[in-house]
């Protein structure tokens, strides 16, 4: 099993949502975050005054799939997160080692 983290705009959250659903992967965990990748934020102007914002609003999501759905996940993300400018953000993928249902016991697969 694979834990498929993606940091993206808070504008394609929604698309990213619609396209896992479409492929039928509904479960998904999403969290509002911040934080800056290689462009250190950007500048903004406010009453004549120039200020940095380096923490930018980013939307983190998460979902476990099959080793054998995490590639196929990766593309479905990837696709409907690109703007194809800098901030379109990253996806993480990590092995997941143990999965447990606290409602049935279920473990594993099983547990997804």
């Amino acid at each position: 099993m694979m834990k498929i983290e993606a940091i993206i705009r808070p504008t394609k959250v929604h698309e990213v949502k619609d396209a896992l659903d479409e492929a039928g992967f509904e479960s998904v965990t999403v969290t509002d975050v911040k934080g800056r990748g290689k462009q250190k934020g950007v500048m903004q102007q406010w009453r004549g005054r120039k200020y940095c914002v380096d923490l930018l609003p980013k939307i983190k999501m998460e979902i476990v799939v099959n080793d054998t759905d995490a590639d196929k996940v990766i593309d479905i993300i990837s696709k409907a997160a690109a703007t194809g400018t800098i901030g379109d953000g990253k996806i993480f993928a990590y092995p997941i080692a143990k999965i447990v249902r606290i409602r049935t016991g279920e473990t594993d697969g099983d547990a997804l």
